[in-house]
């Protein structure tokens, strides 16, 4: 089923937060959480400094009525500069790649492609885009 969430991104303490997130909203996460150490290198990308492998690549909390809050940290090292503005992305999960390839072509009408959708290494259709109004969107379709 279609699902849509808030991914937010952190300097270096996305662990602090979700866990204080977890306190107040007394759930579980929904997944384990991946950190950068556990996925492989970025193609084109110098080799991530040992402080950074324990970072958060991805983490998921349910908050309410179904709302899933995630999170990452955006470490400089991968050549993220996180300033007020670009730490929350609207985060689209479509059923299929088709409706996947539609929502974003129509949300980049006028605005950025940051990363177009592509096949990622834990199995989605990917990407992400800023549209013409700033507001930030990711896509992650796990239909094949």
């Amino acid at each position: 089923m279609a699902s849509v969430s808030t991914y937010l991104n952190f300097s270096r303490n996305t662990e602090e937060a979700f866990l204080f997130y977890k306190s107040v909203f007394k759930t579980e996460f929904a997944c384990p959480i991946a950190r950068f150490g556990d996925g492989p290198g970025c193609p084109g990308q110098p080799p991530l400094p040992e402080a950074d492998k324990k970072l958060i690549m991805h983490i998921s909390l349910p908050i309410l009525g179904g709302h899933l809050l995630m999170g990452t940290d955006a470490p400089e090292s991968m050549g993220f500069t996180l300033n007020q503005g670009n730490n929350i992305y609207i985060n689209l999960e479509p059923d299929t790649r088709a409706e996947a390839d539609g929502l974003f072509a129509a949300l980049a009408q006028g605005g950025k492609v940051e990363m177009q959708l592509q096949e990622m290494f834990w199995g989605a259709y990917w990407g992400t885009l800023t549209d013409r109004f700033g507001i930030k969107w990711m896509f992650n379709c796990m239909a094949k």
